[in-house]
């Protein structure tokens, strides 16, 4: 089991660190400035707020920040599916990113739902 936290661990981490190099490569418009401070958060909130539920001292409070990691993923594809709209030239990779944000959703969602009561 502590194999597979340090996997999505380190798939998170990686997510983090993918959107923000994606993010270095957009040109400085007011919008992208602002709506990659807001990817920048989500995306490294997952991660956190994982690691946060693997030392959680109750399941409540386990499946608590899961929902958080869960609403993060959510969100990121969200910022990400609006900088895509507003910089099609980087298409390709923001696909990428989008579907690796779905995948982390997807797996949260499941977790989740094995906790639930």
């Amino acid at each position: 089991m502590s194999e597979k936290k340090y996997d999505l661990e380190d798939r998170t981490l990686e997510f983090a660190i993918d959107c923000r190099l994606y993010i270095g490569k957009l040109p400085k418009s007011i919008s992208n400035i602002e709506d990659s401070k807001q990817l920048a958060r989500a995306s490294g909130s997952i991660g956190a707020n994982y690691i946060e539920a693997n030392e959680s001292l109750s399941k409540k409070d386990f499946v608590y920040r899961l929902k958080i990691s869960r609403k993060e993923s959510k969100e990121a594809v969200y910022w990400l599916n609006i900088l895509n709209r507003i910089n099609p030239e980087f298409n390709l990779e923001t696909e990428k990113l989008i579907k690796e944000g779905k995948e982390l959703k997807l797996i949260f969602s499941s977790i989740i739902e094995k906790y639930k009561i």
